[in-house]
């Protein structure tokens, strides 16, 4: 009989699709059914060749063999998921398979981990593409009943080839000329380099910043309704001339308000936009703290493992109309204790949609990050997945519920020849805003209670006096922030950083939603960047990285262009030659540059202590997770970690103690000045330890009780208990 071989992902993936499909006979990485096999990766099993593989030259990083531009760049097997490859070549190339079902993720990068391996495995047999969104038995079944022929993915594929050998050619190419030409660890590439450039203009333009003072007036009658004061010509608030302010203020002394107008005006609000996932990565990181590489791989177990959640690697806030008849039975998997009551209230009435969440022209390849149709105890994910899980479905069912409608009044007042304005609210229904059980009122911070009042009423004085304040500088960027400059540069720059970067808008964002996180923390693990607290900082190599590259590789505007010419390759609209040979000129024009570039490296972290394999001195680089020494010697490559930052707390101000040192000689350490011995530390853990309920105990208790556990006596009594750190 003939089968079809159908190649996931991951074996987690492929699993699911086994039992699916009736694939119950185990074989050497792979399962078997009657009509079925289902085999796969473990990511990606193919890569593209390093330098090394094209010539004993390359083998030497050398600047007089620059630029490397081998042509046709090779394929080759990645040597440790090797084993896993040569099983997955087996049964493709087996004489009673016909066809292959690409099965790995859908998008990009997920057909380029299938077609690299089907090429370099040199297969030929027909193709066609399971395409879903989830990886529920519903979806899988509903996947395999439309498959999809193959060669509507080519262009896809050529863009995804596109992507990853323009990186090679000139991310490499830049590589190797910074480090060759300054013998330094120095890497750049065509994105991480224009985001480390946005990086460093907005510390320049704090670093420029000159604050000034500004001026205004607030008046309080007795009845504690508080004005403030607006500029007849410009309705602004706030001024920049102080003399002027204290001439209107000795002349209003004394003076009545005398009610102008009052107007109320009805308001409504509506709940955000689904997640895409920069969004959700966005929110998990101000809400939570967590990278966005870490928010990338809670939401993949949700997706893989739980199956709870849609895919996570989507960059569009929408759903498509043909989504709508399952929102029911979305609602009705997420309907546990803490949006069940919500939900009762969308689904006692017919669900609408409309062009705020539905709307197929806003939808490329995948919709919006919703829940699935299957439901899971929350007691089953854990403390990370349960709070990805809960941003997910409260956002979901916000989108789903009323508007949120309040009464906004105005109240404007002469005082003198003077105009003055007050504001209140009155909410006549939270909507969405219910479902936020944590809800903190975000609206104008102006509106206040306001007293009976009429038109023409006048109002005595109580106080009136000078407001002062003082413009800030642009906040640092932190990774929230950092991702939505990546997706919107020109939005999130100011001055004239925003001026140099103003085009961007017709061109599209640094990265994809899929590589945004791992660019991010490239930075981070080549010392270009550092965290102190939540802000990102701009270190001393980054800098001087950005006075060594060329000009065009820094410019966020040149690189989201390179990005919309992929997209158009995978839209059939540019050939994916075209693309490849502008990167080929382009890198030329890079070494070439460098080569003959009159700038100097100097390493400004040199430590006294010297490497143990070259005897150089090292360098002291601040890591994501601590302190490290690294050899200055490129080809050496020594580090060691000399202190982290751990989960323990101060007993004093609660912060994240840093362990410093080797053995017995361990020592916390506090930003607030607390320093113990690990020793002591023990003594102090052991002692809450003996006086308190562990959280894995409470934990474990929870997840022997359902869902609508609430308040008895266990509950009670660990309520009364510290919980320890």
């Amino acid at each position: 009989m003939r089968k079809t071989v159908v190649l996931a992902e991951k074996p987690s993936v492929g699993r699911d699709l086994a039992r699916v499909l009736n694939c119950h006979k185990k074989g050497n990485g792979f399962l078997e059914g009657d009509q079925y096999i289902v085999t796969w990766a473990l990511g990606h099993l193919v890569t593209l060749a390093d330098p090394e593989s094209y010539g004993d030259q390359y083998k030497s990083w050398r600047l007089e063999d620059l630029p490397m531009l081998p042509s046709p760049l090779k394929l080759v097997v990645i040597k440790k998921t090797g084993k896993q490859f040569q099983a997955v070549k087996s049964q493709l190339l087996r004489k009673d398979v016909q066809d292959i079902v690409i099965a790995t993720d859908a998008g990009r990068e997920g057909e380029l981990v299938a077609r690299w391996i089907l090429e370099k495995a040199h297969v030929n047999k027909p193709i066609k593409r399971l395409w879903i969104s989830s990886v529920t038995d519903k979806a899988i079944k509903e996947g395999f009943r439309k498959l999809r022929n193959g060669k509507e993915y080519e262009n896809l594929y050529a863009s995804a080839v596109a992507r990853a050998e323009a990186d090679w050619i000139v991310g490499l190419n830049a590589t190797r000329a910074l480090t060759t030409k300054y013998n330094a660890q120095l890497s750049s590439g065509r994105v991480q380099t224009p985001t480390l450039a946005m990086i460093a203009l907005r510390e320049e333009e704090i670093r420029n910043f000159k604050p000034k003072k500004y001026y205004g007036i607030k008046a309080v009658t007795e009845k504690g309704l508080s004005f403030t004061w607006q500029d007849k010509k410009s309705n602004d608030t706030k001024t920049f001339d102080m003399d002027n302010i204290d001439k209107k203020l000795h002349h209003l002394n004394g003076k009545d308000a005398k009610i102008v107008s009052v107007k109320v005006t009805p308001k409504k609000t509506y709940s955000p936009a689904l997640y895409d996932l920069t969004e959700l990565q966005r929110d998990a990181n101000k809400r939570f703290g967590y990278s966005a590489k870490e928010t990338l791989s809670i939401m993949q177990k949700l997706y893989e493992q739980h199956k709870v959640l849609t895919y996570p690697r989507t960059d569009s806030r929408y759903i498509t109309s043909d989504l709508v008849p399952t929102l029911k039975d979305r609602l009705e998997a997420c309907r546990i204790k803490p949006y069940a009551p919500a939900i009762a209230k969308i689904l006692s009435k017919p669900i609408k949609a409309n062009k705020s969440f539905a709307d197929d022209a806003k939808v490329s390849d995948h919709h919006a990050i919703i829940p699935t149709e299957e439901s899971v105890p929350l007691s089953a994910l854990t403390d990370k997945e349960r709070k990805i899980y809960d941003l997910v479905v409260k956002r979901f069912v916000a989108v789903l519920s009323p508007a949120y409608q309040y009464e906004q009044t105005v109240v404007t007042a002469k005082i003198g020849d003077e105009s003055f304005s007050a504001k209140g609210k009155r909410v006549i229904s939270l909507g969405w805003k219910e479902v936020y059980s944590d809800h903190v009122d975000e609206d104008s911070e102006d509106d206040q209670t306001l007293p009976a009042i009429t038109e023409g009423d006048t109002l005595a004085i109580r106080s009136i006096s000078k407001t002062t304040g003082e413009t800030k500088p642009p906040a640092r960027f932190n990774e929230a922030t950092l991702l939505s400059a990546m997706e919107n540069p020109s939005k999130y720059m100011a001055g004239e950083s925003k001026d140099l970067i103003k085009t961007i808008g017709e061109t599209g964002g640094l990265g994809t939603v899929a590589t945004r996180a791992d660019i991010i923390e490239k930075l981070y693990s080549s010392f270009l960047i550092e965290k102190k607290g939540k802000d990102i900082f701009i270190t001393s190599k980054g800098k001087q990285l950005l006075n060594l590259v060329p000009e065009d590789l820094k410019s966020p505007v040149l690189t989201a262009d390179w990005e919309q010419k992929l997209t158009k390759i995978s839209k059939g609209a540019l050939p994916k030659q075209v693309f490849l040979n502008e990167m080929k000129q382009y890198a030329k024009e890079v070494v070439n540059e460098i080569k003959n570039s009159e700038q100097k490296f100097k390493h400004d972290n040199l430590t006294g202590s010297k490497c143990p394999e070259c005897g150089k001195l090292m360098l002291e680089v601040n890591g994501k997770k601590g302190k490290m020494h690294v050899c200055q010697d490129r080809e050496c490559g020594y580090r060691k970690g000399i202190s982290k930052v751990t989960n323990a707390r101060c007993p004093n101000c609660h912060k994240k103690l840093e362990l410093r040192g080797q053995g017995e000689g361990q020592i916390f350490v506090c930003k607030c000045g607390h320093r113990e011995k690990m020793s002591t530390f023990q003594e102090r853990r052991k002692k809450n330890q003996n006086s308190k309920v562990s959280k894995r105990e409470v934990s474990n208790y929870m997840k022997k009780q359902d869902d609508n556990f609430s308040n008895n006596a266990l509950a009670d009594a660990l309520a009364k208990l510290n919980l320890k750190d």
